[in-house]
C-alpha cells in the first residue's frame, strides 16, 4: 500500500476532477498550451473563474504555467496528468452509466424496481 500521505494527495487530485469547471479546463489543455482567455472561452467560464481554477490546479501540480511578457500560458503539468484524463475519459466512453443524468429521478427508481 502507498503511504498515507500519498493516498491523501491522490484523493485531492481526484477531488480536482470532480469540479466541472476545472475538468473542462484540464480537458481543454489536452490539446496543448493555452492562455487564460482561450481557456475561459473553451470551458465556458469567466476569466476570473478560470484564473481562480488555474491557481487551484497549479497548487496541486496538475497544470504548469509559462510566462511570456505579460501573458501566461498554461499546460498540463506532465504526461501523468494527461494519461489520467485519457484513461478516465476512455472508461466513461466505453462503459454504460449507472444512471442517466437526463431522465428524472423517479424514472430511474421505477426502472431499478421494475
Amino acid at each position: 500500500m502507498p503511504a498515507d500521505a500519498d493516498v491523501a494527495d491522490l484523493a485531492e487530485v481526484f477531488g480536482l476532477l470532480s469540479g466541472l469547471g476545472r475538468l473542462h479546463l484540464m480537458l481543454a489543455l489536452r490539446g496543448g498550451e493555452l492562455c487564460v482567455s482561450d481557456l475561459a472561452e473553451a470551458a465556458g467560464l469567466s476569466e476570473s473563474a478560470t484564473s481562480h481554477a488555474l491557481r487551484i490546479l497549479r497548487a496541486h501540480r496538475v497544470v504548469a504555467v509559462r510566462r511570456s511578457g505579460r501573458m501566461a500560458y498554461y499546460a498540463l503539468a506532465d504526461a501523468h496528468v494527461r494519461s489520467l484524463l485519457d484513461v478516465a475519459l476512455a472508461h466513461v466512453e466505453h462503459t454504460e452509466p449507472v444512471h442517466s443524468h437526463d431522465e428524472p429521478a423517479h424514472s430511474r427508481e421505477e426502472a431499478a424496481h421494475g
